[in-house]
């Protein structure tokens, strides 16, 4: 049977991988471009398993491609969900400092932010915290207006509708099996059968650093899926919180820190932790997979991460199997939530890329290589920026 052929191919059907599609075939309008998705649907891990925040580019490194991508990503996406009828709302959201260390962090968030190109962004006193927040413990905080939230799913399917309407094919249910190089070129063999291919992008997101060796490059970072598990407030209990209120970043820890969330459709969400997951696809404590397992804890870069952040560590894994303690983390932010307010919520795997020296990667990170290119990191804001993101690829695959 002979090969399908298309310009470009793009292993990987969420977000990120959609974008670059819909961004290659508006680029290069007598391209065929074509999406293969290993799921039976596209966006079915980090698109959808998330907060489902539009992201404005607060906390990243001044002039990281995260930063450039989040600010003009927002706004692209945000342009793009009224252009589409998609439910999103920019709703703002408050940084809390809860101590005086905190405020000096505080005011270091908002020059970054305004370093970054953020507008609006207005400090605030303990009381005008409580004017926005009434039930927010806070020596001081930020708004930052710009913040939103949004129905990714949807994005989701409006970019297939956009990428077939322009001549595109996205194949679900279509897992790669195997890469060769053709000159010029690829071969590539998937699930619902063969392809040929000019140009490789590998949005594969979970299983990035997989793709990129199976396509010969040898990545320096491996994929270590961290899980976040959420809770959602309960109806009765959700007047305890109005927008989106996160804690101000603490420098020595890697993560974030649990939040919480208003969610596009409906109710408050607050999390995530982030715990090991014994799974690339391990949503729950009790999903392994040997394979995945394997390789992540025969990775020297994971064993230097966890000397270097050992509380961290445990404290996460304590708020991953006690409500109590998770709870009491969520408490810092608004003491009068109580376990009984908390309902089970998702669960999210970040695909987190880290060095061999146990350093996880902060930026978007892209190798490009004959033929290829190969997004080997793109954690939060990605869902966000993902239209950017495709952008920056499209424009590099020109150039």
């Amino acid at each position: 049977m002979s090969s399908l052929r298309s310009d470009y191919l793009v292993i990987g059907g969420g977000l990120v991988g959609l974008a670059t599609a819909l961004k290659l075939q508006r680029r290069f309008p007598r391209a065929v471009v074509t999406v293969l998705e290993k799921e039976a649907a596209v966006g079915q891990h980090q698109s959808t398993h998330n907060s489902g925040v539009l992201h404005c580019g607060l906390y990243y490194k001044p002039g990281s491609l995260k930063a450039r991508l989040a600010v003009a990503g927002i706004r692209e996406m945000t342009e793009f969900c009224r252009e589409q009828g998609i439910a999103h709302e920019i709703c703002g959201k408050v940084v809390v400092a809860a101590d005086a260390a905190g405020v000096a962090r505080l005011e270091e968030l908002e020059r970054r932010g305004i370093q970054n190109g953020l507008t609006g962004l207005h400090r605030l006193t303990g009381d005008e915290l409580r004017e926005r927040e009434p039930h927010v413990a806070g020596v001081a905080g930020l708004h930052v207006p710009q913040e939103g939230i949004v129905d990714y799913q949807a994005v989701c399917e409006a970019l297939v509708r956009l990428i077939v309407a322009g001549g595109g094919q996205v194949h679900t249910g279509a897992q790669v099996l195997g890469l060769k190089r053709t000159n010029p070129g690829w071969a590539v063999c998937s699930r619902v059968g063969d392809f040929a291919a000019g140009f490789l992008v590998n949005c594969a997101g979970l299983h990035c650093d997989r793709i990129c060796r199976m396509a010969g490059e040898e990545p320096t970072v491996r994929i270590i899926p961290f899980r976040g598990e959420y809770f959602k407030i309960r109806a009765e209990r959700q007047e305890l919180v109005r927008h989106l209120i996160y804690p101000v970043p603490d420098p020595v820890f890697p993560f974030l820190g649990v939040h919480f969330t208003r969610l596009i459709h409906g109710g408050i969400e607050c999390g995530p932790n982030a715990v090991l997951a014994f799974a690339r696809e391990g949503y729950s404590l009790t999903q392994v997979n040997l394979r995945d397992l394997a390789g992540t804890l025969s990775y020297p870069g994971l064993w230097k991460f966890l000397r270097r952040y050992p509380s961290m560590a445990f404290g996460e894994l304590a708020q991953s199997l006690s409500r109590a303690h998770f709870c009491a983390a969520l408490q810092k932010l608004v003491p009068e939530i109580r376990p009984g307010d908390l309902a089970p919520g998702g669960a999210g795997v970040r695909a987190q890329a880290m060095t061999s020296t146990g350093e996880l990667v902060q930026d978007f990170h892209l190798l490009p290589s004959r033929d290829a290119l190969h997004v080997l990191n793109a954690p939060s804001p990605a869902a966000t920026a993902s239209l950017a993101i495709g952008e920056h690829i499209a424009a590099q695959i020109e150039r």
